[in-house]
């Protein structure tokens, strides 16, 4: 699945993406991307009120709600052909819109989204049949559904949660991330397109031009809204939790890796160099923090520099720290504490390393540092290609850190090994969503890796790895004293 792009296509992508986008400039002279149209063409399904996008949002769940499992099917395979089609279109958008990530990973995570997301298939009804008749459980849809996408994934979750959620037989309506409007607006039309090439609605999909707290607000209290979905940070997460309404949360991650004496070294190494870097490093499942054993630390290092990484002094790390990590104060309590600095999220190493005044060659992907578990590198979530390492004695003292640098989100965790002990004990202690062993991070969302993907990976609220089913509510059907045969 893996796509190799020249600088030169990657930047051609680019270029056409940009002047194929209209500009917009705010009352403040804020230059923005107009998110209701691409090339010239009005984008379907993005309305100007969030209470008209709910309205539209209603009439294509009423719409889904007739067609038959294979109708849905037939959208659903549309949606698969276009995303794979226009998965360069939406690299190169987001990656020019957020100034975050790399437009070949972006477009293979179009790929993997259009090959291993979940349709009809995930919807399953199960019978029980006894002394006493039977009884038929099916997966119904709740209606509407509300979802808040991020700016890391944009259009991928938009595309991979309309797939689900859509072949459970919802309708949706979508709240993106403020820096990530016209990318998730692109996917809102494209899933709108395709439904109306198989047949399906016009509008089977709803967005708003600008998405803002007051537009999700309306989104939480309307009265259609029956579940709503959430792929983003601690803050939104808890607002959607804290709605009332049925919800499904997709929280934040500090993905800790342990390698210890038994692992392959050099495999060790590029996988996780791998990994941390994909995306620099935007995926919540990615590598953050490493725990290696003393005694193969040197080797680990080593090995990571022949894939791309730049080993970094303490003093140098220390200047990294405060240009990547910015105060930020609670307007509500007056605290001030130190927050990811939003220009540094997804951005290349080459570019984190030149803000310090450290020149590399094009080939470094990735910055590492050797640090002690109380650096912010290894405390913060940084969303950047940067990887702190700290060296421990045994697996005792590694579970003990990891577990803690994790912070409890029990989202994703790594392990490189090939004592089953020890990894049977570290994922036991950490709890996790996603454990993956002997691999790197994309791995665990069907990336190389066996299972389904998804992009809205809700450990909050204990889903797990999303898909259709997920998106259900289940319906029982009794007869007594009938349809059993035997």
């Amino acid at each position: 699945m893996a796509i190799n792009w020249t600088d030169a296509q990657i930047e051609d992508v680019v270029k056409a993406v940009i002047n194929s986008l209209s500009v917009q400039t705010s009352d403040k002279g804020n230059k923005t991307w107009d998110s209701t149209q691409y090339c010239g063409r009005k984008l379907i399904g993005v309305y100007e009120k969030m209470e008209d996008a709910i309205d539209a949002a209603r009439a294509g769940y009423l719409a889904v709600r007739a067609m038959s499992l294979s109708e849905r099917e037939k959208v659903i395979a549309q949606i698969r052909a276009l995303c794979r089609a226009e998965a360069p279109v939406m690299a190169a958008l987001g990656v020019s819109e957020t100034k975050m990530g790399k437009v070949e990973h972006k477009t293979a995570k179009h790929i993997l989204v259009a090959d291993k997301t979940p349709g009809t298939s995930d919807i399953v009804s199960q019978v029980k049949t006894g002394d006493d008749g039977l009884t038929l459980t099916e997966m119904a849809p709740f209606g509407v559904v509300g979802s808040i996408t991020p700016s890391t994934n944009p259009s991928e979750t938009v595309i991979c949660n309309s797939i689900g959620m859509i072949a459970a037989g919802n309708g949706v309506v979508f709240n993106p991330h403020p820096n990530a409007i016209a990318t998730s607006n692109y996917a809102v039309d494209l899933v709108n397109r395709a439904s109306a090439a198989a047949g399906g609605p016009k509008v089977l999909v709803a967005s708003v031009i600008k998405p803002t707290l007051d537009t999700a607000k309306t989104m939480y209290q309307h009265k259609d809204i029956r579940l709503l979905v959430c792929t983003g940070g601690p803050g939104v997460v808890r607002s959607v939790l804290s709605s009332g309404k049925k919800a499904i949360g997709a929280g934040a991650g500090n993905p800790p890796v342990i390698v210890d004496d038994t692992a392959d070294i050099a495999k060790a190494a590029k996988d996780i160099i791998d990994g941390c870097t994909f995306d620099n490093n935007l995926p919540c499942i990615a590598e953050k923090e490493v725990f290696a054993f003393a005694n193969i630390a040197d080797e680990l290092i080593s090995e990571m520099k022949k894939n791309g990484a730049f080993q970094i002094t303490k003093e140098q790390a220390e200047k990294l720290v405060d240009i990547v990590l910015v105060d930020s104060k609670n307007p509500k309590t007056g605290i001030v504490k130190k927050t990811v600095s939003r220009d540094c999220v997804g951005r290349d190493a080459r570019v984190l390393l030149d803000k310090i005044g450290v020149r590399v060659s094009d080939d470094i992907r990735c910055i590492i540092c050797e640090t002690e578990f109380e650096h912010p590198f290894v405390q913060e979530e940084l969303m950047m290609p940067i990887l702190p390492i700290v060296r421990v004695p045994d697996i005792d003292r590694a579970i003990d850190l990891a577990v803690k640098a994790e912070h409890g989100n029990r989202h994703t965790a790594h392990m490189h090994s090939k004592n089953i002990d020890n990894l049977t004990r570290f994922a036991r202690a950490v709890e996790t969503t996603i454990f993956v062993k002997n691999a790197p991070s994309y791995a665990g969302i069907g990336f190389g890796g066996e299972g389904h993907t998804t992009f809205t990976i809700a450990g909050p609220t204990g889903e797990g790895i999303t898909s259709a089913r997920s998106f259900t509510r289940l319906r029982r059907c009794v007869m007594v004293d009938n349809f059993r045969i035997i």
